[in-house]
């Protein structure tokens, strides 16, 4: 990462989003309506939700998912205009696909 690799970067904060969102807890219509503002919470973390705790076998899925994703766009772009694009797709994939394998940081 030092040496500002960006398909590293690019990769890994995609994944972390993904990751976010998995970890994010479904709302239920209740939630959507709210409270009367005399009824809010109020305070420092008052309105934070909850966030579910992923194991590892689900992280390793959603990495594994989002480099399936890129591996699987890069297929899709013959053009010769997309080289570039598809070059760091897999630069992504391969990024993701390291730290599948063990090897720890790219």
């Amino acid at each position: 990462m030092r040496s500002r690799d960006k398909a590293a970067v690019s990769a890994l904060r995609a994944t972390l989003a993904a990751l976010d969102n998995a970890e994010a807890v479904p709302v239920n219509e209740v939630a959507l309506r709210g409270l009367a503002l005399e009824q809010s919470p109020v305070g420092a973390g008052a309105t934070e939700a909850a966030r579910r705790e992923l194991s590892e076998c689900s992280v390793a899925d959603i990495v594994r998912s989002e480099a399936t994703e890129r591996l699987e766009v890069a297929a899709q772009l013959t053009a010769p205009a997309h080289a570039d694009r598809v070059a760091r797709l897999r630069a992504e994939a391969a990024v993701l696909l390291r730290f599948l394998d063990g090897h720890g940081t790219p």
